[in-house]
């Protein structure tokens, strides 16, 4: 393989490594302060990419299609935490059963609502960037520098700001944090918020590179859920970790084994949870 060759995919790589952390991060962090396991995570970015391709086909503006896609996977998660998970906080057997639930639910809503035909967005960033002898898409730069920032933002709120400190004791010790006057539940639900706008995003940002279609809800799954087991579930660091790791796999896997491609993905995960079932930047509860 040409060095050239090797850049690329490494580019490849670590552009589709930012779209997973873009999903994952909402799903570990959610995990990690709320312990749910929200298996509609898929389903919601599925819908933030449909409504945003459709708001962009009336209005033409990246802008409209990126608010309205976060806004509406944003209170989808709403819908879902405040009237259906509090109800069974606590019960993580049936809050996986129900995130399942609501995962089908709204993949059958999104396919009678938009279609079953394969659509995409008209990424916001065109043309290509020169890099010596290569001339990459700017677009996938653009994945790469959102999830950097994203990255950064939530490494903030998780560590360095007061709801994340809010929601940390709410974690540790619900009772006690109830009785010196925090709203925990309002503190769950604004998370919850927070991981499904998180998905829209993604799904947004998805729409200019991959194609929204009945069951990539699904297939987007599958990769976040490797992402979160190698990175360690819970934590953001070990979703970015995992996030790099599975996308340089992809792609050069894809190049040197195609045919064994989805092995290459799901082994990893397989080692790790041998080896190190936390996961590589997880720790045991």
């Amino acid at each position: 393989m040409s060095p050239e060759l090797v850049v690329l995919q490494v580019l490849n790589g670590l552009s589709f490594g930012s779209l997973l952390f873009l999903l994952a991060s909402g799903f570990t962090l959610v995990y990690g302060l709320m312990r749910i396991v929200n298996l509609a995570h898929g389903a919601i970015y599925l819908v933030g990419g449909s409504v945003a391709v459709a708001a962009a086909s009336v209005t033409d503006s990246f802008v409209v299609a990126l608010l309205a896609g976060v806004l509406v996977a944003a209170f989808v998660g709403l819908i879902s935490e405040r009237f259906l998970l509090r109800r069974l906080r606590g019960q993580e057997l049936r809050e996986v059963l129900l995130t399942i639930g609501i995962a089908l639910l709204i993949g059958d809503v999104t396919l009678v609502v938009f279609g079953g035909h394969p659509r995409s967005l008209e990424p916001p960033v065109p043309g290509s960037v020169a890099l010596g002898s290569l001339s990459y898409p700017a677009y996938r730069l653009f994945i790469i520098g959102l999830a950097l920032v994203i990255g950064l933002g939530l490494y903030l709120l998780q560590y360095r700001s007061r709801m994340g400190a809010i929601i940390r004791a709410g974690v540790d010790d619900r009772e006690m944090a109830g009785a010196i006057g925090i709203d925990i539940n309002r503190a769950f639900t604004a998370l919850f918020v927070l991981g499904s706008a998180l998905a829209g995003l993604a799904g947004v940002t998805a729409a200019g590179l991959l194609t929204m279609r009945p069951g990539a809800d699904t297939d987007i799954l599958l990769f976040a859920l490797v992402v979160v087991i190698v990175g360690g579930l819970g934590s953001v660091g070990g979703a970015a970790v995992g996030s790099i790791l599975i996308g340089l796999i992809d792609a050069f896997s894809k190049v040197w084994a195609p045919e064994l491609s989805i092995f290459a993905v799901f082994a990893p995960m397989a080692i790790v949870l041998v080896l190190r079932p936390s996961g590589l930047l997880g720790r045991t509860a």
